[in-house]
């Protein structure tokens, strides 16, 4: 176990706790700073101190690190669809119903575990012992690319680009509806669902601890019905397109969780889970500095849905 002290200047003035931990020490992120902070891990003039405290110049202040814990996670001999690697990041186009990384309910099978057996122990410890190498996650069902990241200054580099929206995702979907209009911004905030615990949900009351949500989309195709739409995310927040998408009364085609599935081409055609995939991934090269941009082909059963739809009038 290992503790740092760290010093307010009159620059640090004003910012949270958390903040400020991870631009001053440099090896923790926001979330590691705060996940510190509410286990008591953190003290501000000798005294424990929450996540959004607000500096003041000449705060002293003590973060304990404990020593990393042994993985409790087993690598496992998953194939994956390896898009790109090198020594500090590998890319992923992660096949739809293979959940990201292991909890309740879902203790095997998962990509960190697919991870662990292919880059043994380079994974990036930043994510802690469940979530080596996390740095975003796609829900279950949704298909994709997704980068993890090999040590922890690519983890720290790709996670500033995530905050400061120098990471674009850019997804394909097929929506419930026709759209009018060939483009458009949702800009809604998203918080967790006070009346369904597993479902997300546009909420403007902050004090509901709802977070800023924007999201692009384009029309790429319209067919009788049914909308295929290009997403681009500036936030990340979970479920975000599906409630967006919902939101605007143009559930996913397949979602079950935000009122998709309910159609006859859904139920004639057996669909199961959001037609959503993760096709392009750009992002600026964490050692090089080098823009990169990754895509991935539509799967066979996304595809299969597109030409079916369009042969309907």
């Amino acid at each position: 176990m290992k503790t740092k002290k760290l010093t307010a200047t009159p620059h640090d003035e004003g910012i949270r706790l958390d903040v400020y931990i991870a631009s001053a020490d440099g090896a923790l992120t926001r979330s590691a700073a705060a996940r510190l902070a509410e286990e008591g891990k953190v003290t501000v003039n000798g005294r424990c101190a929450r996540k959004n405290y607000r500096i003041r110049a000449g705060d002293v202040v003590e973060v304990t690190c404990p020593d990393p814990e042994p993985s409790i996670v087993l690598p496992e001999n998953i194939a994956l669809d390896v898009v790109y690697e090198d020594s500090d990041i590998i890319v992923i186009n992660k096949p739809a119903g293979m959940v990201v990384h292991p909890a309740a309910g879902n203790p095997r099978g998962t990509l960190v575990n697919a991870l662990l057996a292919l880059c043994g122990d380079s994974l990036s410890g930043i994510g802690g012992v469940l979530r080596p190498g996390i740095v975003h996650r796609l829900d279950k069902d949704t298909g994709g690319l997704m980068v993890a990241a090999k040590n922890d200054e690519a983890h720290k580099c790709l996670s500033a680009q995530l905050k400061q929206h120098k990471v674009s995702r850019i997804y394909h979907a097929i929506a419930k509806g026709v759209f009018c209009e060939d483009s458009g911004k949702i800009d809604a905030p998203i918080g967790r669902d006070p009346r369904h615990r597993k479902r997300m949900a546009i909420i403007y009351d902050p004090s509901k601890k709802s977070r800023n949500a924007i999201t692009h989309w384009r029309v790429l195709e319209r067919y009788p019905g049914f909308t295929y739409l290009c997403c681009e995310l500036e936030t990340g927040r979970t479920h975000q397109i599906r409630v967006h998408m919902a939101g605007i009364g143009h559930p996913l085609l397949g979602d079950l969780l935000y009122g998709g599935g309910r159609t006859k081409f859904e139920r004639e055609n057996n669909i199961r889970g959001q037609c959503l995939f993760a096709k392009e991934l750009r992002l600026i090269h964490p050692r090089t500095g080098e823009l990169m941009t990754f895509t991935a082909e539509l799967p066979g059963n996304f595809a299969l849905l597109l030409d079916m739809l369009r042969k309907i009038t």
